[in-house]
């Protein structure tokens, strides 16, 4: 871990992340968390797109070795896996957790102790998994972690359709952003994610990611302590739109952005009902994406 002191130990003091906490909650009473703004009153219980109320539901937790090897290092990258989504994807490969919601609710103080047990683990960060509708959440346990001294990397680990506004009260408080910009169309996302604007609003989210924290940056060790890496996963028959991704992150977001070109797609949950979903892209189609990556002149991909 070097020297670096993630950002969010720096708000400790003098009550600031008191403060973003208490301005997430009250996004809750008439819900903004997420671009859906479905208004409801998550805490008196009230449940909207995400199926998710007052408190985060956690599927499950652990080092984890699976992830991308600038946050998985020696040690693995600590990862927490919340259920619900913001996003109702049909070819969802966590659908037992994302759509119907396996997991069990916890409260701050536990989602607290859960961030300090894998600290003590040896996990170089914290990797927050599907975290868009539970960040008021997150933030409560975060501001009870720092206390108790916690100070490794947070990384939020999302599909990408987040709320700008939200975002912006994160800022110095994540440290790494890894969204996922699933495809480069809004007509596209609609039909296969449930969730209306999709682009757009990925696109907004990503710029306020960047701004926040730029680049990936590592330590000597080639461990993530700062910065933006995009996961873009590649569909069968260019679905996903790959070349307005990669344009949209080279043009308006920095050629220096480190990019996941993912390899893993394969018909999952309902794919099925949709014959173009229904077969994993060729070898022909994902050497295309990352030939699209490379002509957008981006520099720094991790390909399979």
């Amino acid at each position: 871990m070097g020297m670096h002191v993630p950002a969010y130990v720096g708000l400790l003091e003098g009550g600031e992340l008191d403060e973003r906490v208490v301005a997430l909650k009250e996004k809750m009473r008439r819900c903004t968390v997420c671009p859906h703004h479905c208004g409801v009153d998550r805490l008196a219980g009230e449940r909207g797109f995400c199926r998710s109320g007052a408190r985060a539901v956690v599927n499950g937790y652990g080092p984890h070795f699976g992830e991308e090897e600038v946050l998985v290092g020696t040690s693995g990258s600590g990862t927490i896996f919340f259920s619900h989504c913001n996003l109702q994807c049909v070819f969802c490969q966590n659908c037992d957790i994302s759509y119907y919601g396996r997991g069990r609710e916890v409260d701050p103080a536990e989602l607290c102790s859960i961030m300090i047990v894998l600290q003590e683990k040896g996990c170089h960060n914290i990797n927050l998994v599907s975290p868009s509708h539970v960040v008021p959440q997150v933030m409560e346990a975060v501001a009870l972690a720092a206390a108790k001294g916690l100070i490794i990397p947070i990384v939020y680990n999302t599909g990408g359709f987040d709320e700008v506004e939200t975002l912006r009260l994160l800022d110095g408080v994540v440290d790494i952003y890894m969204p996922d910009i699933k495809f480069g169309d809004n007509e596209t996302a609609r039909k296969y994610t449930m969730s209306a604007g999709y682009f757009d609003a990925a696109k907004a989210a990503v710029r306020e990611m960047h701004r926040q924290v730029g680049d990936l940056q590592v330590d000597e060790s080639g461990i993530a302590v700062r910065g933006l890496l995009v996961r873009h996963l590649v569909m069968p028959g260019g679905l996903a739109n790959t070349e307005k991704v990669m344009r949209f992150i080279a043009d308006e977001l920095s050629k220096d952005t480190m990019v996941n070109v993912m390899s893993q797609y394969y018909p999952a949950h309902r794919a099925y009902a949709f014959p173009e979903l229904s077969r994993r892209p060729t070898v022909r189609e994902y050497r295309m994406a990352v030939e699209t990556a490379m002509k957008a002149g981006l520099r720094r991909l991790i390909t399979d």
